[in-house]
C-alpha cells in the first residue's frame, strides 16, 4: 500500500509541475518530496522482574561475537507437578518426590553450529539450593523432550520439556540457563 501511495503522490506532483511549466512557457525545476510516516508500536512490557530475573516466556538474545555464536533462548513454562502422563516416580537418590517440567526453546540465529543440551538448565530455590538435570531421558519421561545432545545449524531451533525431580513441598524461584563460557540467564517462576 505504501508503494502505491508514494507512486500516486509522485504522479500528482509531476502532473502539477508539468501543468505549471506548460502554462508559463518556461521549463521549471521539478522537486518531489516524499514523506514517510512511522508509527511507533505500543510500549513493550518490561521483560525483567524487580530482582533482575526475566519474566517467564521472555526471549533472551545471546550474542557471543568472539565465537560467532548468535542465538535466542526462552523458558516458556514451568509445571509442578507435571500435568501429563506420569513417568515413574523419582528415585530417592535423585532428590525429589515428584516430576516438574520446564518448557524451553533455543534457536541458533546465525554464525557457527551450536550444540544444545539439557545440562545447562537448572532450578534455583530461595534457600540457595538448586536442582540440576538428572540425565534421565527417553522411555516414559515427559514428551516432547528437549534434546540431550543435538547439533543445531543456523536458522534452526530446538524446543521441548526438561524434567526435574523436585520436592513437592517447595517451588523454585528461578529457572537458570548457564552454559559454559556465558553469563547465566534467569527467569522468575510465577508463584503457584
Amino acid at each position: 500500500m505504501r508503494t502505491r501511495t508514494i507512486t500516486a503522490a509522485t504522479a500528482v506532483l509531476l502532473l502539477a509541475a508539468t501543468a505549471t511549466a506548460c502554462s508559463s512557457g518556461e521549463p521549471e525545476t521539478i522537486r518531489v518530496t516524499v514523506t514517510q510516516t512511522v508509527t511507533a508500536g505500543p510500549a513493550e512490557e518490561a521483560a525483567a522482574t524487580a530482582d533482575g530475573a526475566l519474566k517467564m516466556g521472555t526471549k533472551k538474545t545471546i550474542d557471543n561475537t568472539e565465537n560467532n555464536m548468535h542465538a535466542t533462548v526462552e523458558a516458556l513454562e514451568y509445571q509442578q507437578p507435571y500435568k501429563g502422563p506420569q513417568p515413574q516416580k523419582p528415585q530417592d537418590f535423585q532428590g525429589g518426590d515428584i516430576w516438574a517440567t520446564v518448557n524451553v526453546k533455543v534457536c541458533n540465529i546465525r554464525g557457527v553450529d551450536i550444540n544444545v543440551d539439557q545440562f545447562p538448565w537448572s532450578l534455583s530455590y530461595a534457600d540457595g539450593t538448586s536442582i540440576d538435570v538428572t540425565g534421565s531421558s527417553g522411555g516414559d519421561m515427559p514428551k516432547p523432550e528437549y534434546p540431550m545432545d543435538k547439533l543445531l545449524k543456523p536458522g534452526r531451533c530446538a524446543a521441548g520439556l526438561i524434567a526435574f525431580p523436585v520436592p513437592s513441598s517447595k517451588q523454585p524461584e528461578r529457572i537458570v540457563y548457564g552454559p559454559d563460557g556465558l553469563d547465566p540467564v534467569e527467569w522468575a517462576v510465577p508463584k503457584a
